[in-house]
């Protein structure tokens, strides 16, 4: 056993991981290959890079994602902490500014004294332990063959796509309004209003447009979360209409009626310059990107400071590999964290990297490992990892199906019980699991 911890990848996980093994006194040499070997999606060198989106998700009380928003905060999470301080506006969600974002991690890592950042890219396993693994979705293929072999399981996949973001000034504000839904909380998104006619002929172009292949002969297995566009309009007229696109909760001031589709807009930094097209992930090459999302109102002279993109994401059979605490059955410690392990999103792979640096500090010490409460968000998390069918594993998001379902309740002593609606039995859940996981805390003290 060594006297340090190894933790390769510097994306969310690993950087959670860092940060709580060190909070506890343990030395850390975190690994990160870039800005020397590249992915298929980063473009700097940063830790912590975010990719897809700059959002961290709702903050809507009740919702799953503000529970483990609730949890990680408790356990002083470095990401979450960040987050708030780099925060742009985007209603009901946290979302930041991501060059801000990931100099802040990286400040607060460093800031420590006992982190050392290694940038080097490791092409097999530290023999010293403990280890955590959080090399993430774009493992480098070298790594991902020896987890292969070491693991003895074939690898899992799936194609995992990101959006486009369009520079603020080449976005026409006569046809573009500020708004939220429902007009809740400030208008902190640009809606782009589609007529029926100009909905019908963007669903035309779109299902025309040059897409790129997928690798070789690999079956085609989506991320439900981040389908690409163009796939969910191959599943009906109406799809993206009831999806990234549904106009619902949103007045077009122009006619004063809701628009029959619409495409949201939102900041991806502080100062505005750059937006997102929210759930708008493709894999159209990139001249078809130009010519189909230019028919959008609004973005008719749009220029582009990233195109959307297809990327290959790999994950580990979690159910089938993985023990208390993310630690790899076959391989004593060695711990598993992140999107690797496949959670999905950016919460739930700071969630992961949090437990596994937690765990991985107190292998080191001589203490047991910890799992949070079953019906806490973070443990919901973790029971999915460890219980789900290995033959049909796949990724998935915080939610409120992964807690154990609860009774019908009555609304006074004596009275029948009923079934709650869903917004109820939702802040239900979360009441539920903050009880829980405070109690957690509690019996388990500084941990």
């Amino acid at each position: 056993m060594s006297q340090r911890i190894s933790i390769i990848g510097g994306g969310l996980a690993g950087c959670e991981a860092a940060w709580q093994a060190a909070r506890r006194g343990v030395d850390v040499a975190l690994y990160e290959m870039r800005p020397a070997t590249g992915t298929e999606a980063h473009t700097g060198g940063g830790l912590a890079e975010l990719v897809c989106s700059n959002s961290l998700k709702s903050e809507a009380p009740g919702s799953a994602p503000q529970q483990l928003k609730r949890e990680l905060k408790a356990l002083d999470s470095l990401v979450l902490r960040v987050a708030e301080a780099s925060r742009v506006p985007s209603g009901l969600n946290l979302s930041v500014d991501r060059a801000r974002f990931s100099l802040g991690i990286e400040a607060a890592l460093l800031g420590l004294g006992n982190v050392s950042l290694r940038r080097e890219r490791l092409d097999s396993l530290p023999a010293e332990r403990p280890l955590i693994v959080a090399s993430g979705p774009l493992t480098h293929a070298s790594l991902a063959q020896e987890l292969g072999r070491l693991l003895g399981q074939g690898q899992l996949y799936f194609y995992d796509a990101i959006a486009p973001i369009v520079m603020a000034h080449s976005i026409d504000l006569t046809k573009a309004f500020a708004a939220s839904r429902w007009g809740k909380g400030e208008p902190d998104y640009l809606n782009c209003p589609l007529d029926q006619d100009q909905y019908a002929a963007f669903l035309a172009a779109l299902r025309a447009a040059e897409r790129v292949p997928f690798h070789g002969l690999e079956e085609a297995r989506h991320f439900e979360g981040c389908m690409p566009i163009e796939d969910l309009a191959d599943r009906g007229d109406e799809t993206l209409r009831f999806g990234p696109m549904k106009p619902v909760g949103l007045t077009d001031p122009a006619t004063g009626r809701r628009p029959h589709a619409c495409v949201q807009l939102r900041k991806e930094t502080a100062a505005g310059d750059n937006y997102n097209l929210v759930g708008f992930q493709t894999r159209m090459k990139y001249g078809e990107q130009a010519r189909v999302l230019r028919l959008i109102p609004g973005l008719e002279q749009a220029e582009f400071a990233r195109f959307g993109s297809l990327h290959r994401n790999t994950f580990i059979n979690a159910p089938a590999l993985l023990g208390t605490g993310g630690q790899a059955r076959s391989l004593p410690g060695a711990f598993f964290a992140g999107q690797v392990t496949g959670v999905e999103g950016y919460l739930e792979s700071a969630a992961s990297g949090l437990m596994a640096g937690i765990n991985a500090a107190r292998l080191l010490q001589g203490r047991p490992l910890l799992s949070p409460p079953r019906n806490s968000m973070m443990g919901s998390l973790a029971h999915y990892l460890a219980q789900a069918d290995p033959r049909t594993f796949q990724p998935i998001n915080a939610n409120w199906g992964l807690v154990e379902p609860m009774a019908a309740q009555a609304s006074q002593p004596g009275a029948k019980p009923r079934k709650l609606g869903k917004e109820e039995r939702y802040l239900a859940y979360a009441e539920r699991g903050q009880a829980e996981f405070s109690a957690w805390l509690q019996q388990e003290g500084a941990m």
